[in-house]
């Protein structure tokens, strides 16, 4: 795959402010001429976005956990060949909220499934594309689901169920810490947009020089 761009995920759990970081983001690089795009997962397309819905209906909570997951990389697939690959191989700054560590980390991790497993139903999917940097956006799953905007079903699952999620977040940074950058979400929103604003500008001149 051709990745002329770069490419942010941001990870994280449930109420870890991805969103509002997503958009802050966007804004500050835009600003700086930047040719940026912002979206996000389950999503980011008309078919993704489709799957998305069913795959937070409260609905469809009785879904397999490997129909969601290969649901998942279904719209996956045609968020990287529609939206994602075209923007990279134009040069822009692509802002994702959640990739396929979320993947991993709900199904393949606190679902059951098998982390290998699920990447490698992913593969696929993936088309090629790499984060150049992932962003997790730590946060207590107690505070973290309190805070969280609105309702999907994710959401529905036990404690148990988004610590371990949390965990495997963690441990997928302890394991490649220069493509992963682990933040605190519980600090002032100006200091995480900061942080990882600063950190993205730093690998961006990187990859210009």
């Amino acid at each position: 795959m051709t990745n002329r761009g770069f490419f942010l995920v941001l990870e994280g759990g449930e109420g870890s402010g991805k969103s509002t970081v997503a958009r802050g983001l966007q804004d500050r690089f835009s600003n700086d001429g930047w040719q940026t795009l912002l979206t996000r997962e389950p999503g980011g397309t008309r078919v993704a976005e489709a799957i998305r819905e069913l795959l937070l209906s409260d609905r469809f909570a009785d879904a397999d956990p490997w129909c969601e997951a290969l649901l998942f990389a279904a719209a996956r697939a045609d968020h990287v060949a529609k939206a994602i690959r075209p923007a990279l191989d134009t040069g822009a700054l692509v802002i994702c909220d959640r990739f396929v560590d979320s993947s991993v980390a709900y199904q393949g991790v606190a679902c059951g499934l098998g982390a290998d497993r699920v990447r490698t139903a992913n593969a696929v999917a993936l088309g090629g594309a790499q984060p150049d940097l992932t962003v997790v956006l730590d946060i207590d799953p107690e505070f973290g689901l309190r805070r969280a905007v609105g309702h999907n079903r994710m959401e529905a699952h036990s404690l148990d169920f988004h610590r371990s999620v949390r965990a495997a977040f963690l441990e997928f940074a302890s394991q490649d810490p220069q493509r992963y950058l682990v933040i605190d979400a519980l600090l002032p929103a100006d200091e995480v947009a900061r942080a990882i604003g600063d950190e993205l500008a730093a690998r961006l001149q990187v990859r210009s020089s």
